[in-house]
C-alpha cells in the first residue's frame, strides 16, 4: 500500500510503502495448518536454527573454557618447570660455590688423620723410651730377677732339662754372681758379649728360649700398637 506526500506548493508525488507486519508464531501456525508439508518445514527450519545456535554456543563456550583451562594448566606446569629448573641451578651454583670449602675440609680432615697418627706414633715411641728406663733401673737394682725369668722358662720349656745354660750380659752376669752367689751357683751362667743390657737367653740339649726384656718390651708394644689402632 501506498500514499502521495505533496511538499510545498507544488505537487510531488513519493510512495510511500508500510513495514511488512510481522506475524506471530501462532499466526504463522494458523496460516500453516492447511500446509503440514510447511509446518514440518518450518518445525525443521527451527530445530536445525536451534541446533545451529546451540552449537556456536557451546563451541564458544568450549573455546572460552579450553583456553581458560588450557592457560591455567599451561601457568602452573610453567611454575613447576621453572621452580625445578630453579633448584637445579640453585644447586648446581651451591655445589660450585661450595667446592673450595669442600677442598679446605677435606685438607682439615687430612690434616687431623696426620696429627692423630703422628700422636699415636709419638705416644707409643715414648711408652717405649720410659719402659725401656723402668726396666733397665730394675735390673740395676735387682739383676736377680733374671734368673727368676730363666726358671719360669725352663719350667714351660719341652724336653729334659739337662746341659741348661744361661747366656747374660757380662756386666750383669758379674753382678749376679757378687749379689747372689748361691743362686748363681746353681747356675751355669756364661758371659755373653753380643747380648745387651736385660737380655737373657736359655738354652738346653733340646731347645732354646730367648727371655730378654726387649723381647718381652716389644711384644707388649706390638699389643699396644694394635689396642689403639683399633681404638682410632
Amino acid at each position: 500500500m501506498s500514499i502521495k506526500i505533496i511538499k510545498g506548493g507544488g505537487r510531488a508525488w513519493r510512495p510511500f510503502r508500510f513495514p511488512p507486519r510481522v506475524r506471530s508464531a501462532a499466526e504463522m501456525a494458523d496460516s500453516m495448518a492447511g500446509d503440514p508439508a510447511a509446518l514440518q518445514r518450518a518445525v525443521a527450519d527451527g530445530f536445525q536454527e536451534g541446533i545451529d545456535k546451540g552449537y556456536e554456543q557451546g563451541l564458544e563456550q568450549g573455546r572460552e573454557a579450553g583456553h581458560r583451562e588450557g592457560f591455567e594448566r599451561g601457568l602452573e606446569d610453567g611454575k613447576a618447570i621453572g621452580r625445578e629448573e630453579g633448584r637445579a641451578l640453585g644447586r648446581q651454583a651451591f655445589d660450585q660455590a661450595a667446592r673450595p670449602l669442600d677442598q679446605v675440609v677435606e685438607q682439615v680432615e687430612r690434616f687431623r688423620r696426620d696429627f692423630e697418627q703422628a700422636r699415636r706414633e709419638q705416644l707409643l715411641e715414648l711408652v717405649q723410651k720410659v719402659s725401656k728406663q723402668v726396666i733397665r733401673c730394675e735390673l740395676t737394682l735387682h739383676p736377680t730377677q733374671l734368673l727368676t725369668l730363666a726358671e719360669e722358662a725352663l719350667a714351660a720349656m719341652p724336653g729334659d732339662q739337662e746341659d741348661v745354660r744361661i747366656l747374660l750380659n757380662p756386666e750383669e752376669c758379674t753382678r749376679i754372681k757378687e749379689l747372689a752367689p748361691e743362686r748363681a751357683a746353681a747356675w751355669r751362667l756364661i758371659p755373653d758379649e753380643k747380648l745387651a743390657l736385660g737380655e737373657c737367653r736359655v738354652v738346653t740339649t733340646q731347645a732354646e728360649a730367648d727371655i730378654g726384656c726387649q723381647q718381652r718390651l716389644d711384644s707388649c708394644m706390638d699389643t699396644l700398637a694394635d689396642h689403639i689402632r683399633a681404638e682410632a
